[in-house]
């Protein structure tokens, strides 16, 4: 990434911001188009590629999480959205919706930049073939390629792009406690605050999904104090 100038569309209603932005990025090897609502960002995108898209979550018309549909209905270019919120509620709308990552305003630009690179990385990562198409664990199968479950009675099950991301860090670690740090880690590629719960949004969903009751779940189990355990062999 060091080596490549990396192309970078930021969608920002505040030009102060937009600005800054872009002349501090500039100095990592990052050209930046800057543009202020979702009718110039269709624009930008219909005239040129972008190796990475931040998005504000704020927006005059259309808002980020909008946006970020749209985005994903057209292709899987990477998002790290920009919010001011601080809901874990709102975050998880995002990352479900097909964000890569957010940041919390204000923010470190250093920070800022680190996301990026690790976005890439993460994303390069993804655009690999997948040796294994299909993984079955406890009579359900993960479809990689489509990125949905089938159940044991197979009924075809669509993930999000979060709760896809999260189910894959469980099967690659089955049977293992993980914290809610290491998960959004593994998933997401960054660390999160202590105060983060968006982890525990995203597992429940998850949940909802495998049809485990959180009452007494058989697959996704909470391990109190210290994180979720997926307690099935994975084939």
């Amino acid at each position: 990434m060091s080596t490549q100038t990396i192309r970078l569309l930021i969608v920002d209603d505040d030009p102060d911001i937009r600005s800054l932005l872009a002349d501090y990025l500039q100095g990592y090897a990052m050209t930046c188009t800057t543009v202020a609502d979702g009718s110039a960002m269709q624009t930008a995108l219909e005239q040129e590629s972008f190796d990475l898209i931040i998005l504000d979550l704020m927006l005059p018309g259309e808002d980020g999480l909008t946006l970020c549909r749209h985005i994903r209905q057209q292709g899987e270019t990477p998002i790290l959205m920009l919010t001011a919120r601080g809901e874990a509620a709102d975050r998880v709308v995002g990352l479900e919706l097909g964000a890569d990552d957010y940041v919390v305003k204000p923010f470190n630009p250093r920070e800022l930049v680190a996301r990026i690179h690790t976005i890439l990385r993460r994303s390069k990562r993804q655009l690999q073939p997948l040796e294994v198409q299909e993984v079955r664990f406890a009579g359900w199968t993960l479809h990689h390629i489509k990125r949905e479950i089938t159940t044991p009675e197979q009924v075809l099950i669509p993930l999000s792009h979060a709760e896809y991301r999260l189910l894959c860090v469980f099967l690659e670690r089955p049977q293992r406690v993980l914290s809610r740090e290491q998960l959004l880690d593994a998933a997401r590629g960054r660390t999160i605050e202590a105060f983060d719960r968006s982890i525990d949004l995203l597992v429940s969903r998850l949940r909802q999904k495998l049809g485990d009751d959180p009452k007494s779940p058989r697959l996704l189990k909470t391990v109190r104090g210290e994180g979720y355990l997926f307690d099935c062999k994975v084939e």
